[in-house]
């Protein structure tokens, strides 16, 4: 999987609740055009909120698989494994999904995903899933936080993007929390 530049997101499970996390900051180039992107959102069928999922890469691209990953819950009543593998299946397989540039990750109650039109569904081991160009430094401060706090997934998934909005210039601190559990 190839990092994407330009945003942040985390997701973070610890005791049945999962929290994922997004900065705002979208830049074209080295210059700042918006500051409140939201980039975390509560999805699933019907209007239930019952799935958060999070992009990163070309906005329009994230847009479009964010619409056809929701309509893929819907038809899979819910059940995110197979709404994520139909969705890759599609993103692999379809001429025009296969040119976008974007990455996502996805997560219920039960389960987090990461996927990217590399073909890649992945499950993190340790509950935590990161992506965007400040990905890498919040994933580092999740697990730090993970293993050394009791803190619940929503402070660690804010804390993380907090810190990374430190030290990656595509990040900032404005964020945007979802939460599940």
């Amino acid at each position: 999987m190839h990092n994407m530049e330009g945003t942040t997101v985390i997701c973070v499970k610890r005791n049945g609740h999962t929290a994922m996390a997004g900065d705002g900051q979208v830049t074209l180039g080295a210059q700042v055009v918006k500051m409140t992107a939201r980039k975390v959102r509560r999805i699933g069928g019907k209007g239930r909120g019952d799935a958060i999922a999070g992009f990163a890469g070309s906005t329009a691209d994230a847009m479009t698989l964010l619409e056809r990953f929701e309509k893929q819950l819907d038809e899979h009543h819910g059940n995110l494994l197979r709404a994520s593998g139909a969705l890759m299946k599609d993103w692999r397989t379809d001429k025009y999904l296969r040119r976008l540039e974007a990455m996502m990750i996805v997560a219920d109650k039960n389960d987090v995903f990461m996927l990217s039109g590399a073909g890649d569904m992945l499950e993190p081991e340790n509950g935590v899933a990161a992506i965007g160009s400040g990905g890498m430094f919040a994933q580092a401060a999740a697990l730090a936080m993970l293993d050394n706090t009791d803190l619940p997934s929503g402070v660690i998934a804010r804390k993380s993007i907090e810190i990374a909005s430190r030290i990656c210039i595509y990040t900032n601190d404005s964020i945007i929390l979802e939460e599940i559990g």
